[in-house]
């Protein structure tokens, strides 16, 4: 058994040399401490591992916080209310947060995060700094990533994606309608579910012994601006696509509106693949053929998580991946004059 004592605010305080009120009041994230007293003691509660005492876990808000880099789309509308139906059930309220495009949150959220004390954090796309982290971490605050844009450290958990099988699915199933000349436009590089799928859609290529060809590869930003401009630019290729694997239902929706410009029809000129299944996919002329990413329940699973850890369970997993699904609809069909071959794109099924 260990006899090391445990680090107390009495102990951080005599380490700082300030008194025991202005520790607490950095730990309950009050703002009337200078800055270069505020960044002394949570230098110290890093350093020592500090960490609230678990009954003080009941002094907590009945908030879940729910931060996203971007709320721009029908795919926030999806994260958004998976969990507040995880924070409906729970008897919770969600608090909405955006970073305006930045994948690191500012610092003045994390200080009135700390004022609001809520159960637990749920980030789609956003990366915290390590001494933010740490911040939430003293104060324990549990935080859970939705999609993450980048690898996740070891002691954050987070709630993804096949996004690799969905590229991988999405390309065999243009290559098994009989195209050949197939197009990608991926989202942003580096972002991790946009290079997953981009590996996806290189792997069905090589399984089914086809070139990989650089000059079919564009990137985007899963807007549908980019959709349009990236299938703009492959149209002006001697020997165009007749297929496109857009990396995003959003994307997919620009591809259709630059083939309609074009002078193109859907699919007997240009198949169109997209990514999500968002509910617009079935609205769209013709309706869009997709791999079906379980947005709503991964942010559940991402608030349930969340609530588990503030609640002192430790999960089975810091890693959860849900399945993805092709969902067929009228945008895909084989090249003008080509039979499908059901057996091209080889591997399991």
């Amino acid at each position: 058994m260990s006899t090391e004592p445990r680090i107390t605010i009495s102990r951080i305080a005599a380490e700082a040399g300030v008194s025991v009120p202005t520790v607490s009041k950095v730990v309950n994230g009050h703002p009337d401490v200078a800055d270069k007293t505020r960044a002394r003691v949570e230098e110290l509660i890093r350093k020592f591992g500090y960490r609230r005492r678990a009954d003080q876990r009941s002094q907590r808000s009945r908030l879940l916080e729910l931060m996203f880099h971007e709320i721009e789309s029908t795919w926030a509308l999806e994260i958004i209310r998976g969990v507040e139906s995880v924070a409906r059930e729970n008897g919770m309220s969600v608090v909405l947060a955006e970073s305006s495009g930045r994948h690191t949150p500012a610092h003045d959220w994390l200080e009135s995060v700390l004022t609001r004390r809520p159960v637990g954090i749920v980030s789609v796309c956003s990366d915290l700094t390590a001494g933010q982290l740490a911040k939430l971490r003293a104060r324990d605050i549990p935080l859970v990533v939705i999609d993450p844009a980048g690898q996740p450290g070891p002691e954050t958990p987070s709630v993804g994606a096949t996004n690799r099988q969905g590229g991988l699915t999405a390309t065999r199933h243009l290559l098994d309608l009989g195209h050949r000349r197939i197009a990608v436009i991926g989202g942003p590089d580096g972002v991790l579910c946009s290079r997953a799928r981009m590996d996806g859609y290189r792997a069905a290529l090589e399984g089914a012994g086809q070139a990989f060809d650089p000059a079919l590869v564009r990137r985007g930003d899963f807007h549908p601006r980019s959709g349009y401009r990236q299938l703009t630019s492959l149209l002006a290729l001697p020997d165009r696509p007749t297929a496109v694997f857009a990396g995003s239902d959003l994307q997919a929706l620009g591809v259709y509106e630059a083939a309609r410009d074009a002078g193109l029809r859907i699919p007997q000129d240009l198949s169109v693949i997209g990514f999500d299944d968002l509910p617009l996919a079935g609205w769209l002329t013709p309706e869009l053929t997709t791999i079906r990413q379980p947005l709503r329940q991964m942010a559940a699973a991402g608030a349930r998580l969340a609530i588990s850890l503030a609640q002192g369970r430790v999960p089975d997993s810091h890693r959860i991946e849900l399945a993805t699904s092709l969902v067929v609809r009228d945008s895909t069909a084989p090249p003008a004059g080509h039979l499908p071959s059901r057996t091209l794109s080889g591997g399991p099924r």
